[in-house]
């Protein structure tokens, strides 16, 4: 497999399928973290980790234990109790050293749990079936190139919106579109810049 592959993968995931804008998925963290940029870079790097030892883990149990078994249609159940693992690891490490980001993050941090990013990149890898395309090696390495291009492109847009948003709370904005109004607002003209980039690779 070229590093040609693996880069058009990355940009692919970052970029033109870009988890939230693209795909729609971890909108809950998207809108509810990103009113201050320490939370959202600090939810993106949480999220960035679970996205990626998530899908080594679940590749790895997917083709070494479910699917010499018959048990592929288990993979749901086995997905979700390696995200839920990990992210019980995660707020135990940021409450133990860092107990102010532990704070803003708030309740959002555990729902990282039902991240439907997460468990939507996990089960893409599957569904796309790198495995009989390159082997197992080779699938592994193009689901974690995956994994890691969701998970900047997540962070990506996360800061970004968060600075937008900071930006928008000192402005003179009408009273209706305050809050989340103008905020939907705006990820929908991010959305049509990102949509912009289809076709590109």
């Amino acid at each position: 497999m070229s590093v040609a592959v693996l880069s058009t993968a990355l940009a692919s995931a970052m970029l033109i399928n870009n988890v939230i804008l693209m795909r729609f998925l971890g909108i809950c963290p998207f809108l509810g973290v990103s009113k201050k940029i320490e939370s959202s870079i600090g939810m993106s790097f949480a999220v960035a980790f679970v996205m990626l030892v998530a899908t080594l883990f679940t590749y790895i149990i997917y083709y070494t234990l479910l699917v010499p078994y018959g048990l592929e249609y288990l993979r749901i159940i086995a997905f979700i109790l390696v995200i839920a693992s990990l992210v019980q690891f995660v707020e135990m490490f940021i409450k133990k050293y860092s107990k102010s980001l532990y704070k803003s993050l708030g309740i959002y941090l555990p729902l990282i749990t039902t991240n439907c990013a997460i468990l939507g990149i996990a089960e893409g890898n599957i569904i796309t079936d790198f495995n009989s395309t390159y082997n197992f090696f080779g699938g592994l390495a193009m689901s974690m190139t995956n994994a890691l291009g969701a998970a900047m492109g997540f962070g990506l847009i996360m800061f970004a919106f968060s600075a937008i948003r900071v930006r928008l709370d000192a402005q003179n904005v009408p009273k209706e579109y305050k809050g989340i109004p103008i905020s939907l607002v705006v990820a929908g003209i991010m959305s049509l810049a990102f949509f912009g980039l289809q076709g590109l690779i």
